[in-house]
């Protein structure tokens, strides 16, 4: 939680509060850049790997999978 709030710049109780708010936009983009059509499916791949955290994976094939702890 220390660096969360060193992310911020802010006092833990709130650096919790904005990545509460963070995460659902984050998670909304992600999933947006991997539909672009104009990706392929192993650039979806890779994108998905580089954007999955410990909370959040993002998988995609065919169709775009995200799953979250």
């Amino acid at each position: 939680m220390e660096d969360t709030a060193d992310f911020y710049n802010c006092n833990k109780t709130k650096a919790v509060v904005s990545a509460c708010d963070d995460i659902p936009k984050f998670v909304q983009v992600s999933r947006q850049v991997l539909e672009h059509d104009d990706l392929t499916l192993e650039q979806r791949r890779e994108i998905a790997e580089t954007l999955s955290t410990r909370a959040v994976t993002f998988e995609a094939s065919t169709e775009i999978v995200t799953e979250t702890a």
